[in-house]
């Protein structure tokens, strides 16, 4: 149940920090940026939700390369 709550809280501060304008952001800032994604993908991954999550990518990516070798 942490697991889940820490998710969250790091899904919040990926949104606050990716809706900051473009051009205001040093390279330290991007750097903790992927950071914190990073580590929000590492506590979402054991969880049923980046279990769905992955399942719905590995479908998406299979049809595109489906698609794309006809």
């Amino acid at each position: 149940m942490l697991t889940i709550n820490v998710a969250v809280l790091l899904a919040v501060i990926v949104i606050l920090r990716l809706r900051r304008r473009t051009e205001a952001r040093s390279r330290m800032d991007e750097r903790m940026t992927v950071v914190i994604v990073l580590a929000l993908g590492v506590l979402l991954a054991p969880t049923p939700v980046g279990q769905s999550i992955l399942t719905v990518l590995g479908e998406i990516a299979g049809s595109i390369t489906e698609a794309g070798g006809d």
